[in-house]
């Protein structure tokens, strides 16, 4: 059995470039690391790979040194204005990283809609060996597993996937019964991290917990062996765990990634 991925996510330590990114996720010990060239939101603090040749140079120089690779690269939007051509600039910097995975999020009220241009994407991403992921978030249009599959499934692309979130999956109401009926080739990585209590009953608390508030695994309630056991064998997985009262109190991003990744690795020792 081949060594299984573990990708350190930008998500996790955002407050790092890419490059000191790169060189936390070496020395915490990650095979790969996600690379976020478009900002998930206009407040959060992001450095332009896409813009900055300069930046996109030295992160490439530092990839080389340390031998880290690229996993996937995020976050593209598909909104009811979207014009697929116009990511082409984000999918060619993906493909120079070397990056398999892009991440994509669904903000499109009409399910038609967003379904054609969720193809259209996959078919510009594939001369560059990327395989476009619909990330399914209870509070984006793409709300859950069930209709994330149905998405990428009727987009009907070789190279088109499903994202699972733990954290999404958990605060979407996703089942594992439906897990197990996803095609595996549809599930090319996974993201890992854990969820405390129950389900905030307003979604701008979940919304706020996804972006600041996660445990590391099995610090959590989320039934995460379950979730393993019904991904495929050996999933890449991206480990995103946003743990802004850490950061707060001074705890580093080396510290923290460490922290993510040790604790997967007893997860898995138990699962």
């Amino acid at each position: 059995m081949s060594e299984r991925i573990f990708s350190l996510a930008s998500l996790t330590v955002l407050e790092l470039s890419p490059p000191d990114m790169v060189e936390v996720a070496a020395r915490a010990g990650y095979s790969h690391v996600g690379l976020r060239l478009v900002p998930a939101t206009p407040e959060e603090h992001h450095f332009a790979l896409v813009a900055d040749e300069g930046l996109r140079r030295q992160t490439l120089a530092r990839l080389r040194d340390t031998g880290i690779r690229v996993l996937d690269v995020e976050i593209l939007r598909l909104k009811p204005d979207t014009v697929v051509a116009e990511f082409e600039k984000v999918l060619a910097v993906g493909a120079e990283f070397g990056a398999t995975e892009l991440l994509v999020a669904g903000n499109d009220f009409d399910e038609q809609r967003m379904t054609e241009n969720f193809a259209r994407l996959c078919d510009l991403a594939a001369p560059y060996g990327l395989h476009p992921h619909l990330e399914f978030m209870p509070w984006t249009d793409a709300r859950n597993l069930e209709q994330a599959v149905r998405i990428v499934e009727t987009a009907g692309r070789e190279n088109g996937a499903v994202l699972v979130d733990a954290f999404h999956f958990d605060r979407s109401g996703s089942r594992l019964e439906d897990l197990a009926r996803v095609a595996p080739s549809r599930l090319r990585y996974a993201q890992l991290c854990d969820v405390a209590g129950p389900r905030p009953a307003d979604m701008a608390e979940i919304l706020r917990q996804a972006r600041n508030e996660r445990r590391f695994p099995g610090e959590g309630d989320c039934d995460l062996p379950g979730l393993l056991r019904g991904l495929p064998a050996n999933i890449p997985l991206s480990l995103e765990i946003p743990t802004v009262q850490l950061l707060e109190q001074g705890v580093s991003g080396l510290d923290r990634a460490q922290m993510a990744l040790d604790k997967t690795r007893e997860l898995l020792a138990r699962v």
